[in-house]
């Protein structure tokens, strides 16, 4: 491995340096390939080793690499698809639904929640807590809350709780005819529950995607889900394909 010195530049040191780790990632290393030590890494590029661990805090940041415990430093997988268009009009929990369920509780929903659903403050909601995994680790926690008006069949006695009771509110719920959904995004930072669920620190980055579902003109569902912000990226229908890198060439497809 050859050693690669920095040119003289105006922006920050480090900032180029993350530049030019990239594209040796994309040239030089594969999906999973843990990367050399930082000695050796800083002997590459002719950095001290301060600069080098700032470049790559910003890439883990920016989702390029990824920090294993017992592993060490590895290349991320592509970020995933979180699709925000409306196209698809399917029930959470219908057949191609990738999200596991973790538990069920029924309870009185927060404020903001009962404001969405339209209910009674009092009214029992089964919220259903759901996470998303990819390439075996998790991208993504969700609140599924779901009035006993929607599924109003649902037997206590067949589920009484967690996992099951979950797995039998969205089946009850894909008896339902949905009318159509809407959807909203944001950036905001992890709760310290999202975050134990989705392996970051409290406080990390994430998008927060909130969906409602309607049936005969009325609230039947809300959703929101947490996404980690460096393992996941929008899509809107058809583009969602094509993810393109800073240095504006198309690199992969999905």
């Amino acid at each position: 491995m050859g050693t690669t010195q920095l040119e003289s530049v105006p922006e920050p040191k480090y900032w180029h340096l993350k530049t030019v780790i990239g594209e040796a990632l994309d040239s030089d290393f594969t999906v999973g390939e843990i990367l050399p030590n930082e000695r050796a890494l800083a002997a590459r590029f002719g950095v001290a080793r301060a600069t080098l661990r700032q470049a790559l805090e910003q890439l883990e940041l920016e989702g390029r690499l990824q920090r294993r415990r017992g592993v060490g430093t590895t290349v991320a997988p592509p970020r995933m698809g979180v699709d925000v268009s409306t196209s698809t009009h399917s029930w959470p929990g219908a057949p191609g639904d990738a999200w596991q369920p973790v538990d069920c509780r029924a309870a009185a929903a927060p404020a903001a929640v009962v404001r969405a659903l339209d209910v009674d403050g009092d009214e029992d909601v089964h919220t259903v807590r759901r996470i998303l995994v990819t390439h075996g680790q998790p991208v993504a926690a969700e609140l599924l809350y779901i009035p006993s008006g929607s599924v109003p069949e649902l037997s206590a006695i067949d589920a009484p709780s967690g996992v099951a009771r979950a797995r039998s509110v969205l089946r009850e719920l894909q008896h339902r005819l949905l009318d159509g959904q809407d959807r909203a995004v944001e950036l905001g930072s992890a709760r310290a529950d999202d975050a134990k669920e989705l392996d970051r620190l409290p406080g990390a980055p994430v998008l927060v995607v909130t969906t409602r579902y309607y049936t005969e003109g009325r609230a039947a569902a809300v959703s929101v889900a947490t996404y980690r912000a460096d393992t996941c990226r929008l899509t809107f229908g058809a583009s969602g394909d094509v993810e393109i890198r800073h240095d504006a060439q198309a690199r992969r497809a999905s």
